[in-house]
């Protein structure tokens, strides 16, 4: 089973590291996606994978009932998977950030934002709202007397 484990987790990362290589955004962020999880997966795997019961004592007991699954790998992976899921919020935000300024999700075309002198973004055509009709606006009227 860990060697099967083994070739998952390698072609997880080998596919990861493929994809963060390219030069589309879209790309990077789904094996920025997949190497976290590769991660996760060592990481479990590393820890050892048991059908063991979880590390609780019960009561009137002052120990565990052997054998017990080991918490700190399941700690590590929680942990991991929040880190994970910030860095991909926050890399499909700048994404989307770049895409607004360059036009385009190619990492050559980012090389052009030197010039761009802090121009504000173009908008997306499907979340331009319509322009607003102009109000003609009555003058007062003049009193004479």
């Amino acid at each position: 089973m860990s060697i099967l484990l083994a070739i998952v987790i390698g072609g997880l990362f080998a596919a990861s590291f493929y994809l963060m290589l390219r030069r589309s955004l879209a790309r990077l962020i789904v094996g920025l996606a997949l190497l976290t999880n590769a991660a996760n997966l060592l990481i479990f795997t590393a820890g050892g994978l048991t059908r063991a019961s979880p590390a609780i004592v019960p009561e009137g007991e002052t120990a565990p009932t052997m054998p017990v699954a080991d918490p700190l790998p399941q700690a590590l992976v929680l942990t991991a998977i929040v880190i994970g899921f910030g860095i991909l919020a926050f890399t499909m935000v700048l994404a989307y950030r770049s895409f607004q300024a360059v036009g385009s999700d190619d990492v050559d075309d980012l090389r052009t934002t030197d010039s761009l002198d802090l121009l504000p973004p173009r908008p997306i055509p499907a979340l331009v709202p319509p322009p607003a009709q102009e109000l003609a606006v009555a003058e007062p009227a003049h009193r004479e007397g």
